[in-house]
């Protein structure tokens, strides 16, 4: 399986790279560097089921043998795509066209990072997984308040992660589900907070990458996975409160868990 991890900043790609055993080895393209991990297959125990009542052996029998399931891992691509829809949509799409052109397409695009969360349902230090990613402010204002460009007959606003990924990487990291907005400027009033989750009662984060990535995504026909670790509340910005070495570590362990079902998932869904 190919997958590729879009983050912002280098610190969150360092973070994502901690959850494997290996350390990455840099790939350049033009325009940007890859960090790729290359992560092993199981071990062939691991990937066979028990033999069930074997019988015993006997000079005239050899002793009954498991056959490993053939596979040969895994490679990671983790990308430090910049910080904004704009510059996520641009690092992701070339990175995506690079590996297409080298028949080497990728499987799953994840984007993963820090981001705010909407309290009571995503409180700092909790792990979000998108069930939704859904730009907030792509539209237009009107005398009735704003209108996104699906309203206005333009294009998308929403891309949809698999159901059953999504399902699978909440129950493994104890996510919260439901909509991460991306937002080309950071919310920083109570005012805003209200007013967003007044137009998108399902969402629990937002972050400024998630809608950019899924774009390069889907014009790849690529599925997209938005994973995110809370680092502060959505609202007044209070540096006080805000917890980012905290929400990387999370995103670390969480990111080590969403491999193992990336892995599994792709097998049976």
């Amino acid at each position: 399986m190919r997958v590729l991890v879009a983050t912002a900043v280098p610190v969150e790609r360092d973070a994502v790279a901690r959850a494997f055993a290996s350390p990455p080895r840099e790939v350049p393209l033009p325009g940007t560097t890859l960090h790729r991990v290359e992560h092993p297959a199981p071990p062939a125990e691991a990937a066979v089921a028990p033999l069930v009542d074997a019988p015993a052996a006997t000079p005239a029998s050899a002793p009954a043998t498991a056959v490993p399931v053939a596979d040969a891992g895994s490679r990671y691509d983790l990308l430090a795509a910049g910080v904004g829809p704009a510059a996520a949509a641009a690092a992701t799409g070339a990175a995506l066209t690079a590996a297409a052109l080298a028949g080497q397409p990728y499987d799953l695009v994840v984007s993963a990072g820090i981001g705010g969360g909407f309290p009571p349902d995503a409180p700092v230090g909790s792990v979000v997984v998108a069930d939704e990613i859904t730009v907030a402010d792509l539209g237009a204002e009107t005398a009735d308040g704003f209108v996104s460009v699906t309203g206005l007959g333009f294009g998308t606003v929403t891309h949809y992660p698999p159901r059953s990924l999504v399902r699978d990487v909440a129950a493994a990291t104890g996510g919260v589900t439901g909509t991460v907005l991306t937002v080309s400027t950071v919310t920083g009033s109570a005012a805003r907070a209200a007013e967003l989750r007044a137009r998108h009662p399902g969402a629990v984060a937002e972050a400024m990458e998630g809608f950019g990535v899924a774009e390069a995504a889907a014009a790849h026909g690529c599925p997209v996975l938005e994973i995110r670790t809370v680092s502060n509340p959505v609202g007044p910005r209070d540096r006080a409160a805000w917890r980012i070495p905290e929400a990387l570590a999370t995103l670390t362990e969480a990111f080590g868990k969403t491999v193992h079902v990336v892995e599994s998932w792709k097998k049976h869904d």
